[in-house]
């Protein structure tokens, strides 16, 4: 009885279909991934297009983004080297297949190119490392070379089992000879390979159950050396001569077919056997490498390691301590949490830049559990959120195991060099390297100035100009000619439009209408933006510009901030997506027309320009903690005028990556009163994150201040009052504290009290702030102890976050959007500052006209007062009665998007952190933190 002839074409086409399910199958669990191929070719040999052609057409079926590479001929060993080096950082390929042969006019080193694909990538499994693993029975974790993998489906399709069988391979050559010899013998056959030198070998097929045939000879293996029911695959493809065709030869394979299919009792026909099988199998192979990667790539599913602390006491310094520890390298960091080589820029060893292409791979996946520090109103003695921040982040995972990461602000190096000193925590609960986060990290500040100062040259240059030039000069300076022709750039079409002028053609406009083009108008006056610059400079706080000659007498009165209170770091802060942030940049406003009209960066021409110098910026930095947890480093608007969070951007990657049972703590910047308040009714608005946990942070040296303790005086040991037990200090001063769990409960978020414990508390004075803090409403209050004992001493702090991330919530916002400008600041004052009423000062009345005017009414508030009271009075502690509110003036952040009322006498340049201001209240206790034991004897 003839053969039953295995039909390659059924088989693969039953694969192909099998995979084609597969493949949807990871799509309905990940509708943002596509398993991805590259068809690597050097040079352009008509066969290898051919069969390049059919392995994209299997591809395109099946559902796996295939993609072609082609290099010219005259491309050189390492060109091809540097091509496949890319493909294999590129997350989004998941089989790379290098056709072969290399048509270059170059002398090229197969061999070396081959195992130069990345091994879980190699989908023809030609590389060495995957032809080890095969070999040593690893099939699990290797990628089978196609042909071998092809021929054991055809094998399986028989219904016969290899186990115990005898089976002869003839050839041993790489792609097909030694592999099926490997891959016969782990599937348990008994295997002999013979080759040009076995003798008899006839004798040797005869006794074949299985007979895989490989040699390159045409016909070699007669019918009558077949073993009777053997299974015979033939994998030649050899050409002889046929008269008969219309080619004169035709196709046949190491098999004498004719007479073999009487003995066999299967076989495979040639063509139309093997051959449709290796298509098949490299396209299995590409879908196997895409579910192996996801699976080792799950969100929320982190392989970390942490660092070991070696605590001492007493305490070291904060520099000390963070040089005494062996950070983990950043890119090994990256890979722990889940980010792919390719979504990260590297800074060195320490620090790394995240690509915003993450957003898109992850947008489908669940969020973490979302966390917010802040603290009581702030004294000279500090609170420690940011420590506690830390301590936090590694309570909660190198000590509970979870998956977290703490998203913070990157200071200001104005403070920095100044009395307050660095932001990256302190003690055993840090941020690490610390003159890394202190200093320029990657840049991001500096891009913050370029951009800032960009605007301010454009603004005055603009005045300049259209004081000194006719319309028809202006124009054409504005509307150069290129080429011997004038066109308008797209963000002049877009200045056109808004002009209401419908034309693209720059001969086309009026007099009239170039007039109104090339002039802003702009009343010098009205111009908000300032100058800025990261140090503290005193001098520069009131400053005049223009007194070069170059500038014909155009001076004016104008003023440097510090970087971090430009709007182009708020807008850093809140943006979503580059393209959110080059509309927030086109939006800012810098000025007022004489006619009241507000001058944008987008009217000045420049906010495709800030976009640029932006476009590194905006991706979040990557660092770690002591204990080795992750970090990001993004944004740094101050509390006071702006609204004192770290990046949207970052909270919202590290969401997604942390996974649903995992936690995100972040921190905003002074008291409940400021940061948490702008956190909650502007940062949560934007965003649209809905926060589980507040964390309240709070000591009993500030506790007994906000009592009435006495003041403390920099460099001198404090007052006997903050290191003795004192009960009625304390308990008085717990008014602050249930007031800030008071603003916190306004939002429908659970709290937590943390309560940062000195060496000279006692034990009764502790439990009376646990015992007050719970009784106000608060879901816990706890003991930490993180900064002497680094995430150990914030454990129960964690526990209780935990619990308190599952407790019913009701979040809401304070006010809403549409109330008039003065409503909103009203309600601020009454609900969150405890203030009687509001009173708007002639200035801030006139802006509240203005803005309403030109539209922007309907923007969320983001107080500017004093972080130091709930009041408007820095001296006023605890919990401030009966006063009003004065509002001096309101100042709108467009492209931010917020308004900011000045509180009092506050002023945008003239804070503690800002140009120069030194001894304050805020500052000494920085002083006295960095340099005295007073604060922290422990």
């Amino acid at each position: 009885m003839p053969a039953q002839i295995i039909s390659g074409k059924e088989v693969s086409a039953q694969v192909r279909e099998r995979l084609k399910k597969d493949v949807e199958q990871l799509k309905l669990k990940n509708p943002n991934f596509r398993p991805g191929l590259v068809v690597l070719q050097v040079g352009d040999r008509d066969d290898s297009n051919l069969y390049i052609s059919m392995k994209l057409k299997a591809a395109a079926e099946i559902g796996i983004n295939a993609m072609h590479l082609r290099l010219p001929a005259t491309a050189t060993e390492e060109e091809i080297l540097h091509s496949i080096t890319e493909v294999n950082k590129n997350s989004s390929v998941h089989g790379l297949i290098v056709q072969l042969p290399l048509d270059s006019v170059h002398e090229i080193d197969t061999e070396k190119v081959t195992n130069s694909v990345a091994p879980e990538k190699d989908v023809d499994g030609l590389t060495s490392i995957n032809a080890g693993k095969l070999s040593r029975g690893d099939l699990g974790n290797c990628l089978i070379p196609c042909t071998p993998n092809g021929c054991m489906e055809l094998i399986k399709q028989t219904g016969v089992s290899v186990a115990g069988k005898r089976a002869v391979v003839i050839g041993r050559s790489k792609i097909v000879g030694a592999p099926m010899h490997d891959l016969l013998l782990w599937n348990h056959a008994t295997v002999t390979t013979c080759h040009s030198k076995t003798v008899d070998l006839a004798a040797e097929v005869g006794r074949a159950d299985i007979l895989v045939v490989g040699i390159g000879k045409a016909e070699m293996v007669k019918g009558e050396w077949i073993k009777k029911g053997a299974v015979v695959i033939d994998c030649g493809i050899n050409h002889v001569i046929d008269e008969t065709k219309s080619s004169g030869k035709r196709v046949v394979g190491d098999v004498h077919f004719q007479s073999a299919k009487e003995q066999a009792g299967f076989i495979t026909p040639v063509p139309g056997g093997v051959g449709p099988m290796t298509v098949a199998m490299l396209m299995a192979n590409t879908v196997l490498s895409a579910k192996r990667f996801l699976e080792s790539h799950q969100a929320g599913k982190w392989n970390i390691s942490y660092t070991r602390l070696n605590l001492r006491k007493p305490v070291p310094s904060d520099i000390v301590i963070s040089r005494s520890c062996a950070a983990k390298s950043i890119d090994s960091l990256a890979r722990e949490v889940g980010l792919f080589s390719d979504e990260v820029e590297l800074y060195g060893k320490t620090k790394a830049k995240v690509q915003l292409t993450i957003i898109k791979r992850l947008q489908s996946l669940p969020d973490g559990k979302y966390v917010v520090v802040t603290g009581i109103t702030p004294t000279p003695l500090g609170e420690g959120k940011s420590t506690t921040t830390i301590g936090l982040a590694q309570a909660m995972g190198a000590h509970m195991k979870l998956n977290v990461f703490a998203c913070v602000r990157q200071p200001s190096q104005g403070p920095t060099f100044g009395i307050k000193g660095g932001a990256a925590g302190g003690g055993y609960s840090q941020v690490i390297p610390m003159e890394e986060f202190n200093l320029h990290l990657t840049g991001d500040i500096h891009a913050i100035t370029a951009a800032n100062n960009l605007v301010a040259a454009a603004v005055d240059a603009r005045i300049f100009h259209e004081a000194t030039q006719s319309d028809k000069a202006l124009y054409n300076r504005l509307v150069p000619l290129s080429g011997g022709e004038r066109t308008f750039s797209p963000i002049q079409i877009n200045r056109l439009k808004k002009l209401g002028i419908q034309k693209t053609e720059p001969s086309a406009l009026t007099e009239e209408e170039i007039n109104r083009f090339a002039r802003l108008d702009i009343d010098p006056s009205s111009v908000t933006w300032q100058r800025v610059l990261d140090t503290n400079d005193r001098f520069l706080r009131k400053i005049t510009i223009g007194q070069s000659p170059t500038e014909k007498g155009y001076t004016r009165e104008a003023q440097f901030d510090i970087t971090v209170a430009s709007e182009i770091m708020a807008v850093l802060a809140l943006t979503s997506s580059l393209e959110d942030m080059r509309q927030r940049l086109a939006k800012m406003v810098v000025a007022t027309s004489r006619r009241g009209d507000p001058i944008t960066t987008e009217d000045l021409g420049v906010s495709g320009a800030l976009t640029v110098l932006m476009k590194d910026a905006i991706k979040p930095n990557l660092m770690q903690t002591l204990e080795g947890t992750p970090v990001f480093v993004h944004a740094g608007p101050f509390a006071n005028i702006a609204h004192g969070n770290s990046s949207i951007l970052a909270d919202k990657i590290a969401l997604k990556l942390v996974g649903p049972e995992g936690f995100v703590v972040t921190e905003a910047g002074f008291g409940a009163d400021i940061g948490m308040e702008k956190f909650f009714n502007i940062k949560c608005r934007y965003s649209g994150l809905r926060p589980h946990v507040v964390v309240l942070v709070a000591t009993i040296r500030a506790l007994k201040m906000h009592g009435g303790g006495p003041t403390v005086t920099a460099g001198m040991p404090l007052p006997k009052e903050y290191v003795e037990e004192n009960f009625n200090l304390l308990e008085k001063g717990c008014n602050n504290m249930r007031k800030q769990i008071e603003n916190a409960k306004h939002f429908g978020v659970p709290v937590v009290v943390a309560v940062n414990a000195f060496k000279t508390d006692t034990e009764a004075e502790l439990d009376l702030v646990c015992t007050l803090a719970k009784s106000a409403g608060a879901f816990d209050a706890v003991r930490c102890s993180h900064w002497a004992e680094g995430g150990a001493g914030a454990v129960a702090l964690g526990e209780a976050v935990q619990k308190a991330s599952s407790a019913p919530s009701n979040f809401k916002f304070l006010y809403d959007l549409d109330l008039p400008i003065a409503d909103k600041i009203r309600i601020i004052a009454q609900k969150i500052y405890g203030a009687d009423d509001i009173e708007l000062l002639p200035e801030a009345q006139h802006k509240v006209a203005l803005y309403t005017k030109q539209g922007f009414a309907n923007l969320p508030v983001c107080m500017a007062k004093t972080h130091l009271s709930l009041s408007h009075e820095a001296e006023k502690k605890g919990v401030p009665k009966g006063f009003i509110l004065p509002i001096r003036d309101i100042r709108a952040s467009v492209g931010a998007g917020f308004l900011f009322p000045l509180v009092g006498t506050v002023s945008s340049n003239s804070f503690p952190f800002f140009l120069g201001a030194s001894y304050s209240h805020y500052a000494n206790a920085w002083f006295i933190k960095l340099g005295k034991p007073a604060v922290r004897s422990d």
